[in-house]
């Protein structure tokens, strides 16, 4: 099945460089996705973009490339409720690879279970509302009170002036709660101003709330040249990231974003994000936790 790509789309970077930072062992690129290949796993309906192709064994090359050992591949939402590309990924990674599905209410325990026994260890649930239409949140709940019964988290993905009105629904979720992104902070406002002081709030009182300090590419307004022929590409996320990183060490996680949907004015070289770790997590403890022992400990329990 042929699908015509929205008009703009960026596809991935092909060269990605070689990172200077070496990755602890077993560390795991905890946020990337597959779309299709389409004509394989087309595409939903109802999707609000159709991307290039990225198929699983161009991301397990990404993985070696980078030095990652494992992956977790979150559903992509131009895929929709359909997880067989993500499933398929985890199902043919020789156990390096678990998922996070998107479901429906209408899901039946016995396709939880398949999922399941794919990899997949829990359910995004999106509000940025230019990705996904609007699903109302006691069909949210109702899906986190079964995926718990599995030992499941559910990863959420908003933006950050939404936590406000957000803050009611996220802190009864009954689950570990995974945010993407660091809730996408506005970080042309101080680092210590309220909008950002809310987030840590958010994790400080609610110890079930983890953070990936991930998708610096999103995020920044400085962009990505380096600095003084430094490998220190979108600095001005830094603080941010670091911040979380010290104050919660034990509920971060890091990933590459890769094939990067919807960006639009650059397309990220993933071994300059390799290397934008160290800048956030300075030391090998907290390198060590953010890149194995964190991702270990939530996805692949039986082996931590």
């Amino acid at each position: 099945m042929n699908f015509e790509k929205t008009p703009g789309w960026l596809d991935w970077y092909a060269g990605p460089s070689q990172p200077t930072f070496k990755l602890p062992p077993g560390s795991v690129d905890a946020h990337c996705h597959v779309f299709g290949p389409g004509n394989s796993f087309p595409f939903a309906p109802e999707r609000k973009y159709t991307p290039c192709d990225a198929s699983a064994a161009q991301l397990f090359a990404l993985r070696d490339h980078l030095g990652f050992e494992r992956n977790v591949i979150v559903q992509a939402t131009c895929h929709g409720a359909d997880n067989s590309a993500m499933a398929d990924a985890c199902r043919h990674s020789g156990g390096k690879a678990r998922g996070v599905a998107t479901v429906k209410r209408s899901v039946s325990d016995a396709e939880l279970q398949t999922l399941h026994a794919a990899g997949v260890r829990g359910v995004r649930f999106n509000f940025v509302k230019r990705l996904v239409d609007f699903t109302p949140k006691d069909e949210l709940m109702e899906i986190a009170g079964r995926i718990k019964a599995l030992g499941w988290h559910v990863v959420i993905y908003f933006e950050a002036v939404d936590l406000p009105e957000l803050w009611d629904f996220f802190t009864t979720l009954p689950t570990t709660v995974v945010v993407d992104h660091m809730g996408r902070p506005d970080v042309s406002k101080p680092v210590d101003g309220p909008e950002f002081a809310l987030f840590m709030r958010f994790m400080q009182e609610h110890p079930n709330v983890w953070s990936k300090v991930s998708c610096p590419e999103r995020l920044s307004v400085a962009g990505p040249p380096a600095l003084n022929g430094e490998r220190a590409a979108y600095r001005d996320v830094v603080p941010f990231a670091r911040r979380i990183v010290e104050t919660f060490p034990d509920r971060v996680l890091w990933g590459t974003d890769w094939p990067h949907p919807n960006l639009k004015d650059h397309m990220p070289d993933d071994g300059l994000l390799v290397d934008f770790i160290p800048h956030i997590a300075t030391t090998a403890e907290l390198q060590h936790k953010l890149l194995v022992a964190n991702p270990m400990r939530l996805y692949w329990s039986e082996e931590a």
